[in-house]
């Protein structure tokens, strides 16, 4: 029986206040900035344990979460920690899904080298990478890690429904193929 949990959620948002990277580096612990390397601040945020890109428009990319409620939290904890530095944030801030990754399996074993000849839309180089990339466009746009052990990773869909209409596409071509 095929299964598969988000591991990863990225989520952006728009915090609609001008920051101050520089002055924030110097002031909050668990943040790194090197505008010459990147122009964002890095903020490590140790419950939930998430990370964040924060960048002087004011926009934010938070990633780690496991679901929307973590990444909510996780903002909050930014905008609690930029009132130390005198920014007060006045908006609720509306996350939007960018990404959600998943992680799986199958329940059986995959020939990779048997599906590089009967599917489309596959990158396969087992010299290079032992997984099998596979993009599917329908119900949705998703990239699938096929490993011969029958591990599969998603990425590309922006909400759990997404993902598992994705995974059931996924099924249905492996079993078109697999009578080929």
């Amino acid at each position: 029986m095929a299964s598969i949990r988000v591991v990863n959620l990225v989520v952006t948002t728009d915090l609609e206040h001008k920051l101050h990277l520089e002055k924030i580096a110097s002031t909050l612990p668990n943040v790194e900035y090197n505008p010459e390397q990147f122009p964002g601040l890095i903020m490590r945020i140790k419950e939930p344990k998430t990370s964040a890109l924060l960048f002087s428009s004011g926009k934010v990319v938070c990633t780690g979460a496991k679901n929307i409620s973590s990444a909510g939290k996780s903002i909050h904890h930014i905008i609690d920690a930029l009132k130390k530095v005198d920014v007060k944030i006045i908006i609720e801030p509306i996350l939007k899904v960018q990404n959600l990754v998943g992680a799986g399996e199958l329940g059986f074993d995959i020939n990779l080298n048997g599906l590089t000849m009967k599917l489309r839309n596959v990158e396969y180089e087992p010299e290079q990478f032992p997984g099998l990339v596979y993009k599917i466009k329908e119900p949705f746009r998703a990239s699938f890690l096929l490993f011969s052990n029958g591990k599969i990773v998603c990425t590309g869909t922006k909400s759990e429904e997404e993902m598992h209409a994705c995974l059931e596409q996924l099924i249905a071509d492996l079993k078109k193929v697999k009578n080929k």
